[in-house]
Protein backbone atom coordinates (compact mmCIF):
# COMPACT_ATOMS: atom_id res chain seq x y z
CA UNK A 1 0.00 0.00 0.00
CA UNK A 2 1.36 3.42 -0.79
CA UNK A 3 0.93 5.53 2.31
CA UNK A 4 -0.62 9.21 1.04
CA UNK A 5 -1.38 11.52 3.96
CA UNK A 6 -2.64 15.07 4.01
CA UNK A 7 -1.99 18.36 5.77
CA UNK A 8 -5.17 20.31 6.03
CA UNK A 9 -5.13 23.58 7.36
CA UNK A 10 -8.29 26.61 7.40
CA UNK A 11 -7.10 29.52 6.12
CA UNK A 12 -9.15 31.24 8.93
CA UNK A 13 -6.11 32.93 11.25
CA UNK A 14 -2.77 31.42 12.12
CA UNK A 15 -1.01 28.53 11.75
CA UNK A 16 -0.66 27.81 15.11
CA UNK A 17 1.79 25.73 16.43
CA UNK A 18 -0.69 22.69 17.03
CA UNK A 19 -1.10 22.67 13.43
CA UNK A 20 2.59 22.75 12.86
CA UNK A 21 3.11 19.63 15.09
CA UNK A 22 0.02 17.53 12.81
CA UNK A 23 2.16 18.54 9.98
CA UNK A 24 5.17 17.63 11.17
CA UNK A 25 4.01 14.17 12.15
CA UNK A 26 2.49 13.87 8.57
CA UNK A 27 5.37 15.11 6.63
CA UNK A 28 7.88 12.33 8.75
CA UNK A 29 4.92 9.52 8.50
CA UNK A 30 4.95 10.06 4.48
CA UNK A 31 8.90 10.19 4.81
CA UNK A 32 9.53 7.58 6.77
CA UNK A 33 7.27 5.33 5.02
CA UNK A 34 8.21 6.51 1.55
CA UNK A 35 4.88 8.07 0.72
CA UNK A 36 3.38 11.19 0.22
CA UNK A 37 2.86 14.38 1.99
CA UNK A 38 0.31 16.67 0.19
CA UNK A 39 -1.27 19.80 1.40
CA UNK A 40 -5.08 20.94 0.89
CA UNK A 41 -6.38 23.70 1.97
CA UNK A 42 -9.78 23.94 3.61
CA UNK A 43 -11.08 26.91 2.01
CA UNK A 44 -14.78 26.25 2.32
CA UNK A 45 -15.92 28.57 5.11
CA UNK A 46 -15.54 31.92 2.12
CA UNK A 47 -16.97 34.36 4.69
CA UNK A 48 -13.33 33.70 7.04
CA UNK A 49 -11.11 32.76 4.67
CA UNK A 50 -8.45 35.15 3.34
CA UNK A 51 -5.64 35.08 1.12
CA UNK A 52 -3.20 36.28 3.83
CA UNK A 53 -4.42 33.49 5.73
CA UNK A 54 -3.09 31.18 2.90
CA UNK A 55 0.10 32.70 2.40
CA UNK A 56 1.17 32.30 6.27
CA UNK A 57 0.47 28.66 6.04
CA UNK A 58 2.23 28.19 2.60
CA UNK A 59 5.63 30.63 4.30
CA UNK A 60 5.32 28.50 7.53
CA UNK A 61 5.91 25.30 6.03
CA UNK A 62 8.21 26.48 4.06
CA UNK A 63 10.69 28.01 6.38
CA UNK A 64 10.14 24.43 8.37
CA UNK A 65 11.16 22.62 5.72
CA UNK A 66 7.85 20.82 5.19
CA UNK A 67 7.30 20.52 1.11
CA UNK A 68 4.62 18.93 0.09
CA UNK A 69 4.45 16.72 -2.92
CA UNK A 70 2.06 17.71 -5.94
CA UNK A 71 0.16 20.79 -6.40
CA UNK A 72 -1.40 22.37 -3.36
CA UNK A 73 -5.55 21.16 -3.52
CA UNK A 74 -8.67 24.58 -2.30
CA UNK A 75 -11.11 23.00 -1.10
CA UNK A 76 -13.07 25.53 -2.63
CA UNK A 77 -12.42 24.44 -6.04
CA UNK A 78 -14.03 21.05 -5.56
CA UNK A 79 -17.85 22.07 -4.61
CA UNK A 80 -19.02 20.64 -7.50
CA UNK A 81 -17.56 16.89 -6.84
CA UNK A 82 -18.81 17.18 -3.09
CA UNK A 83 -22.39 18.04 -4.41
CA UNK A 84 -22.09 14.89 -7.01
CA UNK A 85 -21.25 12.79 -4.50
CA UNK A 86 -23.87 13.78 -2.27
CA UNK A 87 -26.71 13.45 -5.31
CA UNK A 88 -24.99 9.80 -5.63
CA UNK A 89 -26.10 9.06 -2.23
CA UNK A 90 -29.38 10.65 -2.78
CA UNK A 91 -29.73 7.84 -5.62
CA UNK A 92 -28.74 5.00 -3.55
CA UNK A 93 -31.36 5.72 -0.77
CA UNK A 94 -28.44 6.71 1.61
CA UNK A 95 -29.17 10.09 1.73
CA UNK A 96 -32.95 12.13 1.78
CA UNK A 97 -33.98 15.79 1.28
CA UNK A 98 -35.27 17.21 4.72
CA UNK A 99 -37.82 19.80 4.17
CA UNK A 100 -37.49 20.85 7.63
CA UNK A 101 -38.55 24.79 8.73
CA UNK A 102 -36.01 26.73 10.76
CA UNK A 103 -39.19 27.27 13.38
CA UNK A 104 -39.27 23.06 13.34
CA UNK A 105 -35.67 22.96 14.06
CA UNK A 106 -35.62 25.46 16.89
CA UNK A 107 -38.72 23.56 18.65
CA UNK A 108 -36.48 19.89 18.26
CA UNK A 109 -33.42 21.40 19.88
CA UNK A 110 -36.17 23.47 22.59
CA UNK A 111 -37.57 19.74 23.41
CA UNK A 112 -34.23 17.84 23.46
CA UNK A 113 -33.02 20.35 25.95
CA UNK A 114 -35.89 20.48 28.33
CA UNK A 115 -35.86 16.53 28.29
CA UNK A 116 -31.80 17.00 29.11
CA UNK A 117 -31.21 14.96 25.69
CA UNK A 118 -28.47 16.61 23.95
CA UNK A 119 -29.61 18.52 20.49
CA UNK A 120 -30.34 15.78 17.62
CA UNK A 121 -32.36 15.96 14.47
CA UNK A 122 -35.50 13.70 14.96
CA UNK A 123 -35.32 12.32 11.20
CA UNK A 124 -38.87 13.32 10.79
CA UNK A 125 -38.05 13.48 6.78
CA UNK A 126 -35.87 10.47 6.85
CA UNK A 127 -38.79 8.49 5.03
CA UNK A 128 -41.24 10.89 3.96
CA UNK A 129 -42.64 11.63 0.36
CA UNK A 130 -40.90 14.78 -1.30
CA UNK A 131 -44.75 15.36 -2.34
CA UNK A 132 -45.82 16.38 1.55
CA UNK A 133 -42.83 19.42 1.08
CA UNK A 134 -44.14 22.78 2.65
CA UNK A 135 -44.36 25.10 -0.28
CA UNK A 136 -40.73 27.44 -0.68
CA UNK A 137 -39.02 25.83 1.55
CA UNK A 138 -35.48 24.60 0.37
CA UNK A 139 -34.33 21.33 1.50
CA UNK A 140 -31.33 20.01 2.73
CA UNK A 141 -29.35 16.97 1.65
CA UNK A 142 -28.89 14.69 4.78
CA UNK A 143 -27.16 10.94 5.38
CA UNK A 144 -29.36 8.29 6.15
CA UNK A 145 -27.31 6.90 8.79
CA UNK A 146 -27.64 3.59 10.79
CA UNK A 147 -29.63 3.59 13.64
CA UNK A 148 -28.57 0.70 15.57
CA UNK A 149 -25.29 -0.98 15.91
CA UNK A 150 -21.90 1.19 16.61
CA UNK A 151 -19.31 2.77 14.78
CA UNK A 152 -16.17 2.06 15.11
CA UNK A 153 -12.61 3.44 15.26
CA UNK A 154 -9.21 1.59 14.83
CA UNK A 155 -7.16 4.52 16.18
CA UNK A 156 -3.54 4.33 15.88
CA UNK A 157 -2.51 6.40 18.57
CA UNK A 158 -5.97 5.71 20.67
CA UNK A 159 -7.10 2.48 20.12
CA UNK A 160 -10.25 1.11 19.63
CA UNK A 161 -13.09 4.28 20.14
CA UNK A 162 -16.62 3.19 19.94
CA UNK A 163 -20.09 4.92 19.15
CA UNK A 164 -23.54 4.06 19.81
CA UNK A 165 -24.94 4.74 16.63
CA UNK A 166 -28.07 5.44 18.18
CA UNK A 167 -26.14 8.27 19.87
CA UNK A 168 -25.66 10.12 16.20
CA UNK A 169 -28.55 11.66 14.10
CA UNK A 170 -28.34 12.11 10.42
CA UNK A 171 -26.18 14.88 9.23
CA UNK A 172 -26.25 17.37 6.92
CA UNK A 173 -24.51 16.66 3.14
CA UNK A 174 -25.48 20.01 1.44
CA UNK A 175 -27.01 22.93 3.10
CA UNK A 176 -30.18 24.36 1.49
CA UNK A 177 -28.63 26.81 -0.43
CA UNK A 178 -26.47 23.77 -2.23
CA UNK A 179 -23.19 24.16 -0.33
CA UNK A 180 -21.86 21.08 0.90
CA UNK A 181 -20.97 21.12 4.72
CA UNK A 182 -17.20 20.54 6.10
CA UNK A 183 -17.76 16.96 6.75
CA UNK A 184 -18.89 15.95 3.93
CA UNK A 185 -16.57 17.60 1.47
CA UNK A 186 -13.42 16.37 3.57
CA UNK A 187 -14.56 12.64 3.15
CA UNK A 188 -15.04 13.18 -0.44
CA UNK A 189 -11.42 15.00 -1.29
CA UNK A 190 -9.26 12.20 1.03
CA UNK A 191 -11.29 10.08 -0.88
CA UNK A 192 -10.35 11.53 -4.15
CA UNK A 193 -6.88 11.88 -3.37
CA UNK A 194 -6.48 8.32 -2.57
CA UNK A 195 -5.33 9.32 1.22
CA UNK A 196 -4.07 6.12 3.12
CA UNK A 197 -3.63 7.70 6.72
CA UNK A 198 -5.61 10.58 8.37
CA UNK A 199 -3.29 12.10 11.05
CA UNK A 200 -4.84 14.92 12.89
CA UNK A 201 -5.62 16.30 16.86
CA UNK A 202 -7.66 14.41 18.61
CA UNK A 203 -10.41 17.15 18.89
CA UNK A 204 -11.55 15.33 15.41
CA UNK A 205 -12.45 12.44 16.84
CA UNK A 206 -15.62 13.04 17.49
CA UNK A 207 -16.34 13.85 13.44
CA UNK A 208 -14.18 10.77 12.58
CA UNK A 209 -17.60 8.89 13.36
CA UNK A 210 -20.11 10.58 11.60
CA UNK A 211 -16.99 10.98 8.63
CA UNK A 212 -16.73 7.22 8.36
CA UNK A 213 -20.71 6.63 8.35
CA UNK A 214 -20.01 8.81 4.83
CA UNK A 215 -16.90 6.38 3.88
CA UNK A 216 -19.57 3.43 4.08
CA UNK A 217 -22.72 4.89 2.48
CA UNK A 218 -20.53 5.55 -0.31
CA UNK A 219 -19.10 2.24 -0.51
CA UNK A 220 -15.74 3.62 -0.32
CA UNK A 221 -12.57 1.89 1.51
CA UNK A 222 -12.03 3.60 4.98
CA UNK A 223 -8.17 5.13 5.94
CA UNK A 224 -6.23 4.35 8.87
CA UNK A 225 -7.00 7.14 11.33
CA UNK A 226 -4.44 8.53 14.05
CA UNK A 227 -5.50 11.14 16.28
CA UNK A 228 -2.77 12.90 18.22
CA UNK A 229 -3.55 14.63 21.94
CA UNK A 230 -3.37 18.64 21.67
CA UNK A 231 -0.49 20.82 22.74
CA UNK A 232 -1.69 23.05 26.28
CA UNK A 233 0.10 25.28 28.10
CA UNK A 234 2.54 24.70 30.87
CA UNK A 235 -0.63 25.34 33.30
CA UNK A 236 -2.34 22.20 31.47
CA UNK A 237 -4.83 25.28 30.03
CA UNK A 238 -5.32 25.45 26.36
CA UNK A 239 -2.82 27.08 24.29
CA UNK A 240 -3.31 30.91 23.76
CA UNK A 241 -1.23 33.87 23.20
CA UNK A 242 -0.94 34.20 27.16
CA UNK A 243 1.17 31.33 27.13
CA UNK A 244 3.76 32.94 24.94
CA UNK A 245 4.13 32.82 20.72
CA UNK A 246 1.34 30.31 19.27
CA UNK A 247 1.74 31.30 15.32
CA UNK A 248 4.69 29.82 13.59
CA UNK A 249 5.75 32.98 11.97
CA UNK A 250 5.91 34.54 15.55
CA UNK A 251 8.64 31.81 16.71
CA UNK A 252 10.36 32.83 13.41
CA UNK A 253 10.53 36.57 14.14
CA UNK A 254 11.97 35.84 17.57
CA UNK A 255 14.81 33.84 16.34
CA UNK A 256 14.06 30.08 16.90
CA UNK A 257 15.78 28.51 14.04
CA UNK A 258 12.89 25.93 12.05
CA UNK A 259 15.16 22.64 12.84
CA UNK A 260 14.75 23.58 16.95
CA UNK A 261 11.05 24.42 16.84
CA UNK A 262 10.59 21.16 14.51
CA UNK A 263 12.90 18.67 17.07
CA UNK A 264 11.19 20.44 20.26
CA UNK A 265 7.30 19.82 18.83
CA UNK A 266 8.78 16.22 17.73
CA UNK A 267 9.66 15.44 20.88
CA UNK A 268 5.98 17.16 22.39
CA UNK A 269 4.06 13.84 22.11
CA UNK A 270 6.44 11.63 20.74
CA UNK A 271 9.11 10.11 22.21
CA UNK A 272 12.47 7.14 21.30
CA UNK A 273 14.63 6.69 23.84
CA UNK A 274 16.13 9.40 25.70
CA UNK A 275 17.34 10.87 22.48
CA UNK A 276 16.60 15.16 22.53
CA UNK A 277 18.68 16.30 19.35
CA UNK A 278 17.58 14.85 15.89
CA UNK A 279 18.44 15.64 12.83
CA UNK A 280 15.81 15.75 10.16
CA UNK A 281 17.60 12.62 8.62
CA UNK A 282 17.45 10.74 12.06
CA UNK A 283 13.82 12.13 12.58
CA UNK A 284 12.50 10.30 9.24
CA UNK A 285 14.53 7.54 10.05
CA UNK A 286 12.90 6.86 13.56
CA UNK A 287 9.22 8.59 13.25
CA UNK A 288 6.37 6.30 13.46
CA UNK A 289 2.96 6.81 15.47
CA UNK A 290 3.56 3.45 17.81
CA UNK A 291 5.73 6.54 19.39
CA UNK A 292 3.01 8.59 19.77
CA UNK A 293 1.49 8.66 23.43
CA UNK A 294 -2.41 9.43 24.29
CA UNK A 295 -2.00 12.17 26.37
CA UNK A 296 -1.76 15.78 26.14
CA UNK A 297 1.34 17.72 25.96
CA UNK A 298 2.46 21.08 27.44
CA UNK A 299 4.65 23.10 25.70
CA UNK A 300 7.60 24.55 27.86
CA UNK A 301 8.98 27.64 25.97
CA UNK A 302 12.16 27.62 28.35
CA UNK A 303 13.15 23.83 27.02
CA UNK A 304 12.47 24.95 23.58
CA UNK A 305 14.69 28.21 23.93
CA UNK A 306 17.77 25.96 25.36
CA UNK A 307 17.32 23.53 22.45
CA UNK A 308 16.75 26.15 20.16
CA UNK A 309 20.09 27.57 21.10
CA UNK A 310 22.19 23.90 20.68
CA UNK A 311 20.84 24.39 17.42
CA UNK A 312 22.33 28.29 17.51
CA UNK A 313 25.55 26.80 18.65
CA UNK A 314 25.91 24.53 15.39
CA UNK A 315 24.52 26.90 12.88
CA UNK A 316 26.57 28.15 9.71
CA UNK A 317 27.59 31.28 10.71
CA UNK A 318 26.95 32.98 7.11
CA UNK A 319 23.59 31.30 7.30
CA UNK A 320 22.69 33.07 11.04
CA UNK A 321 24.32 36.50 9.14
CA UNK A 322 21.97 36.19 6.56
CA UNK A 323 18.95 35.72 8.40
CA UNK A 324 19.17 38.76 11.12
CA UNK A 325 19.70 40.84 7.65
CA UNK A 326 16.91 39.75 5.92
CA UNK A 327 14.95 40.77 9.60
CA UNK A 328 16.52 43.89 9.99
CA UNK A 329 13.96 45.39 7.34
CA UNK A 330 11.25 44.03 8.81
CA UNK A 331 11.35 44.69 12.57
CA UNK A 332 14.01 47.38 13.26
CA UNK A 333 12.91 49.53 9.33
CA UNK A 334 17.07 49.10 8.72
CA UNK A 335 18.73 47.61 5.72
CA UNK A 336 22.21 46.44 5.96
CA UNK A 337 24.78 47.44 3.31
CA UNK A 338 27.92 45.27 2.67
CA UNK A 339 29.75 47.31 6.10
CA UNK A 340 27.07 46.37 8.06
CA UNK A 341 26.66 43.25 7.00
CA UNK A 342 30.30 42.36 7.66
CA UNK A 343 29.98 43.69 11.12
CA UNK A 344 27.07 41.50 12.19
CA UNK A 345 29.11 38.48 10.17
CA UNK A 346 31.81 39.24 12.78
CA UNK A 347 29.83 39.05 15.89
CA UNK A 348 28.81 35.20 15.11
CA UNK A 349 30.87 33.11 17.85
CA UNK A 350 32.58 31.54 14.24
Amino acid sequence: MTIRVRFAPSPTGLLHIGGVRTALFNFLFARHHGGEFLLRIEDTDKARSTPEAVRVILDGLAWLGLDHDGQTVFQSSREARHVEVAHELLARGNAYYCYCTPEELREMREAAQAAGRPPRYDGRWRDRDAAEAPAGVKPVIRLKAPRTGETVVDDLVQGTVRVQNAELDDMILLRSDGTPTYLHAVVVDDHDMGISHVIRGDDHLTNTFRQIQIFQAAGWDLPRFAHIPLIHGADGAKLSKRHGAVSVLEFRDQGFLPEALCNYLLRLGWGHGDAEFLTREEQVQLFDLDGVGRAASRMDYAKLTHLNGMWLRGADDARLTADVVARLPIQCKVTADATAEARIRALMPG
